[in-house]
């Protein structure tokens, strides 16, 4: 078991070199993973983490935290109806197709955001909880602030595309972690895969969920800006691991790669703990998690648009955490000069 494992200073030569070998591969931009133990808090592996990214609809599990908060605290119920406005109803795809003057429940709105990552029920909670979805945005980065989200800004509740609206692998696995610790009442929701509304089945995004041992949430996101994103979570003997994938060139791929992470991560997390058992500390990060995340640099690296989005600027202070391998690959991944046509329509996979 030993051997599986590498040395802290074998782990950061190794880490070193596989860094330099990505910025000298042909790297997409948006592509970035982290994968966390959750139990320890230990990080089992990263690429890119704190590069800033576009979430696509990632950016809903900010609403629904809102959502959850709000429920918490009383101010909503799951029965309560909510009205439609015409800016609600006028939102891109993916969508439930909400008219105006329409109600949906609070319970629904959730549902339709964790299954098919609705941009419509996502605006009807933000203008219901803040005025507006402008005023709902303020409080999204007001509570994104408070979670120590330092590399993100959001500019809408859906993840549609806007410049303006990014994050980065590592707060939204924060984001995603928060979810979770802070409303297990609701943690459920996460696992649905499909639910009825108005007398017809609605499917969901997420397929891996029904193909991974454990995985029980949380998110898919897509936009033509952003690639194929997702966040998951799986636990296996009651030990829980989350990870993040962004920027996944097709669907299929951003889902072997997480299947991967969690696959490394399950083995590392119990590497660890039979060290710990043994008295010895761990290690270090074991050596599958890296050439878990080596598909970014090449079964990924499909040709890149001749028009992707612009790098969106940075809001907010550079994480004094981020170590140098971090700097060293923050020129590995970036979005290319113009803004693409095709980012202008949004939706889900």
């Amino acid at each position: 078991m030993k051997s599986e494992l590498l040395s802290t200073s074998g782990l950061s030569a190794l880490c070193a070199v596989f860094l330099l070998w990505l910025v000298a591969s042909v790297a997409h931009a948006g592509q970035a993973a982290i994968v966390v133990d959750a139990t320890t808090g230990r990080v089992l592996g990263q690429v890119n983490a704190d590069e800033q990214n576009y979430p696509a609809s990632l950016t809903k599990m900010m609403t629904l935290y809102l959502t959850f908060r709000e429920l918490k605290a009383g101010r909503l119920t799951l029965e309560d109806n909510l009205p439609v406005s015409r800016w609600a109803s006028d939102r891109e795809p993916s969508k439930l197709g909400l008219r105006p003057g329409q109600t949906i429940s609070v319970e629904d709105c959730v549902l339709a955001m964790v299954t098919k990552s609705a941009n419509d029920a996502a605006t009807v909670a933000a203008e219901s909880i803040g005025g507006s979805e402008a005023g709902f945005a303020d409080m999204m980065n007001a509570q994104a602030a408070l979670l120590g989200m330092a590399g993100t800004h959001f500019d809408n509740a859906s993840g549609l595309p806007d410049p303006r609206n990014v994050s980065t692998a590592r707060d939204l696995l924060t984001l995603a972690m928060a979810l979770y610790r802070d409303f297990p009442q609701y943690a459920h929701y996460f696992s649905a895969t499909e639910f009825t509304f108005q007398g017809r089945v609605v499917h969901g995004h997420n397929h891996l969920m029904d193909r991974y041992d454990g995985m029980d949430g949380l998110k898919t996101g897509y936009t033509a800006a952003s690639g194929f994103n997702l966040a998951s979570t799986a636990v296996r003997d009651g030990h829980r691991l989350f990870a993040v994938v962004l920027g996944g060139r097709t669907a299929a791929k951003r889902d072997r790669l997480m299947a991967s992470l969690l696959d490394a991560g399950f083995e590392q997390s119990e590497a660890a703990a039979a060290l710990a058992a043994a008295g010895q500390p761990a290690t270090g990060v074991a050596h599958r998690v890296l050439a878990a995340l080596s598909p970014i640099a090449n079964a990924e690296a499909d040709p890149a648009p001749a028009a992707a989005p612009r790098h969106a600027k940075r809001h907010g202070k550079t994480s004094t955490a981020r170590r140098s391998s971090h700097r060293a690959s923050h020129h590995a991944v970036k979005l290319a000069d113009r803004k693409s046509k095709h980012a202008a329509k949004g939706g889900d996979d």
